[in-house]
Parts: structure tokens; C-alpha cells; sequence
């Protein structure tokens, strides 16, 4: 195969890559965006507000993260995460001495009557309840910002495709000219020979 059509192959083989990177990208953005609205717009609607700086219940070594978010209302994943881990994970851990929901909730099973356990098993199931969903936002913000990422590396492997496609094909067109040109040269030659002989 000559260098010519070598160099047309990979340079189209490389504009149609840029081409889907250019249509994943874009698609990508679309995720971003959609996930990332979905998730801010969830979490806004439920009102949940970090206590205030200086708030005794942000105070103590445990809930030390959510200093950073104090005052501001949730709605992004990654508060959604603080929230979950650093708030509510704290306070279940306190309800039941540690214990989880499903522990509590057998030991209430076999003590029907026990109004503590039966207390203990609703709070902890409100609380686990409103954890798990906080932490669900926050893997759907995560995969937003992962969305988000991926549209940025695929539009700068498009570009940087496009760019060597470009190179590619003058490249090509340049061995075009000087082959047409050596041709040429090398028919006045035989022309220049024909006439001496």
C-alpha cells in the first residue's frame, strides 16, 4: 500500500472516531446535565438546612464535616453525603446503642410489647430510610460529575483527533502533488530522450 492511501485511511478512520467521541461527548453533557438538575432539584424540595456555624449540634469531633456546609441548604450530592454519614449515621448510631435497624426491628418482633424497642425500631427506620436516599443523591451526583468528565475527555480526543485528521489528509495531498510533479518530470525526461535518440 502507498503512503497516499495510507495516509487517507487513518485520517478518515480518525475524523470518523472524532466524530463519535464528538456524539459521546455530547451525550455525556446531556447525562450531566439532566442527572445533575434531577439530583439538585430532589434534594432542594425536601428544605433539609445544615445547622448554623457555631450550632452546638455541629460542634463535637463527630459531625466536624458538615462545619463546611453550616447554614446552607442541601442540594448537591456530595452534601447529601456529609448529611447521611456525618448527621444522620451519628445520631442512629446513639438510638439503639449502636445497634441497626434489623436488630432492633427482631428484637421487637419477640417483644411485642416492648414500647422502647418499638420506638427505637421507627426511628431508626425513619432515620435509615432518609439516609439511604441522601446516599442514593449522592451516587447519582457522583455519576453526574463522572458524566461530566467524560464529555471533557471526549471532546479534547476529538479535537486532538480532528487536528491529526487534518495533518493526515495534507499530508496526503502533498505526496499527491509531488508524485503528479515526479510523474511529470519523468515524462519529459523519456520525452527529452526520445527526441536525443
Amino acid at each position: 500500500m502507498n503512503r497516499r492511501v495510507f495516509d487517507y485511511l487513518v485520517s478518515w478512520a480518525g475524523l470518523v472516531i472524532a466524530v463519535v467521541l464528538l456524539a459521546v461527548g455530547g451525550l455525556m453533557v446531556w447525562g450531566h446535565v439532566y442527572i445533575d438538575h434531577q439530583v439538585h432539584n430532589q434534594l432542594a424540595a425536601q428544605k433539609i438546612f445544615f445547622p448554623p456555624k457555631g450550632s452546638p449540634a455541629i460542634a463535637a469531633a463527630p459531625f466536624a464535616a458538615m462545619g463546611k456546609y453550616a447554614g446552607q441548604q442541601l442540594t448537591t450530592g456530595a452534601q447529601a453525603e456529609t448529611y447521611a454519614n456525618h448527621f444522620i449515621a451519628v445520631h442512629l448510631s446513639e438510638v439503639a446503642g449502636g445497634k441497626t435497624y434489623s436488630q432492633v426491628s427482631t428484637a421487637a418482633l419477640a417483644a411485642p410489647t416492648n414500647t422502647t424497642l418499638k420506638t427505637e425500631e421507627a426511628t431508626l427506620f425513619q432515620g435509615t430510610t432518609l439516609r439511604g436516599m441522601l446516599l442514593n443523591a449522592y451516587a447519582f451526583g457522583t455519576i453526574a460529575t463522572i458524566a461530566g468528565i467524560g464529555a471533557i475527555v471526549s471532546f479534547v480526543g476529538a479535537a486532538i483527533l480532528l487536528v491529526l485528521a487534518g495533518l493526515g489528509f495534507a499530508h496526503a495531498r502533498r505526496l499527491s502533488s509531488e508524485a503528479a510533479r515526479t510523474a511529470a518530470i519523468g515524462a519529459s525526461d523519456r520525452v527529452d530522450q526520445l527526441k536525443a535518440a
